[in-house]
């Protein structure tokens, strides 16, 4: 990254909130200069697609009043289990202008879409063991959803100028927050309101990705049916809020029971990521998204898959600038790893 670079706001659209942040390079370091939060009505978007366009540029209208949002720039991401594709593959050697003249070619191997109907891009990681290949990120997200996004953005009274993918948005926020080890395996999973996102950074490279249409949608309903409760006061009750007629035992029994899947389909892709990399296991999970702010959702993960699970601090190496409420930005930290990853990007790096 470069510093004194144009700096955008990063904005995180996400399933059940939007999230907003804006990180200035100040003397050689970061410094968070704005952050804040607005919760999304239900099925305004499902898996990554927006159902509901006009309701979702007056909450961003919304969002940029409530925050005093004055930039205009801003870099945003997109996800989806149907709609992006992430996938790590193996190629010849050859330089980065001898990839992008042959990309489409290989892409079309990997991509169950009609390739005219996706934006690539890459990312050559390096050689591998065997002479002569290397590894190389592929990214595909359909046009549809880009542009989508980009209209909702600008109808909004901003400027997409940087369109990232989740799982890497949440890669960025740790790599400038943690030590990269280089024979450690760390989980970043997201546990979101409507997905699942994992990326398992080898030597701080990506090494395996994956994303699920399952989140934490599914306790706030089992709550609703449980306790017969409206959709708003079941998320109460997830968020650890005292509610009547709800105690906090009854509470955390449901919850338990309903992350069941969740943590099956957590220990699935490990299992699998352990398989592939001949039985290399993952030393540590870093937990974003919703899910980590649940009272016991990371311990009991932790023990269902017998790894150390830990809710990541987006804002371990960044300052956070006096004024603004620096309580409640460190308490939503975990829900903050994509907005922060984004909002260190810059225009033109890569």
């Amino acid at each position: 990254m470069l510093f004194g670079a144009k700096t955008p706001i990063g904005l995180d659209i996400g399933t059940g909130l939007l999230k907003v942040a804006q990180i200035k390079d100040k003397r050689g370091a970061y410094e968070l200069e704005l952050f804040d939060t607005l919760p999304l009505p239900p099925e305004l978007i499902v898996d990554g697609s927006i159902i509901d366009s006009i309701r979702l540029v007056d909450s961003i209208k919304e969002l940029l009043r409530k925050a005093k949002i004055k930039a205009k720039d801003a870099a945003i991401s997109v996800s989806g289990h149907s709609t992006v594709i992430v996938k790590i593959i193996t190629l010849p050697e050859m330089t980065e202008e001898e990839l992008e003249e042959s990309i489409r070619f290989e892409a079309e191997q990997y991509i169950p879409f009609d390739i005219n109907d996706v934006n690539i891009d890459f990312q050559i990681i390096g050689p591998r063991q065997e002479p002569g290949q290397m590894d190389v990120i592929l990214v595909a997200v359909k046009k549809e959803v880009i542009n989508e996004y980009m209209a909702v953005v600008k109808e909004a009274g901003l400027n997409p100028v940087v369109v990232d993918v989740d799982i890497f948005a949440m890669e960025n926020a740790y790599e400038v927050n943690y030590e990269i080890e280089p024979d450690k395996s760390v989980a970043l999973i997201d546990v979101g309101m409507g997905s699942i996102k994992m990326n398992i950074l080898r030597a701080g490279v990506p090494a395996f990705t994956r994303e699920t249409p399952m989140g934490i949608g599914v306790l706030t309903e089992s709550v609703q049916r449980e306790f017969s409760l409206s959709y708003e006061v079941a998320e109460r009750v997830i968020k650890g809020e005292a509610v009547e007629g709800v105690t906090e035992e009854d509470a955390l029994s449901v919850l338990l029971t309903a992350s069941e899947d969740l943590f099956n389909e957590i220990n699935r892709s490990l299992d699998y990521y352990r398989t592939s990399m001949a039985g290399e296991d993952v030393t540590e999970v870093m937990l974003c998204g919703g899910a980590a702010m649940i009272k016991g959702f990371a311990d009991n993960l932790a023990e269902r898959i017998k790894t150390e699970v830990r809710p990541i601090d987006p804002f371990r190496n960044i300052s956070i600038k006096k004024g603004l409420d620096e309580e409640y930005i460190r308490d939503l930290g975990p829900m903050a790893a994509v907005a922060v990853g984004l909002a260190l990007r810059r225009v033109g790096d890569k």
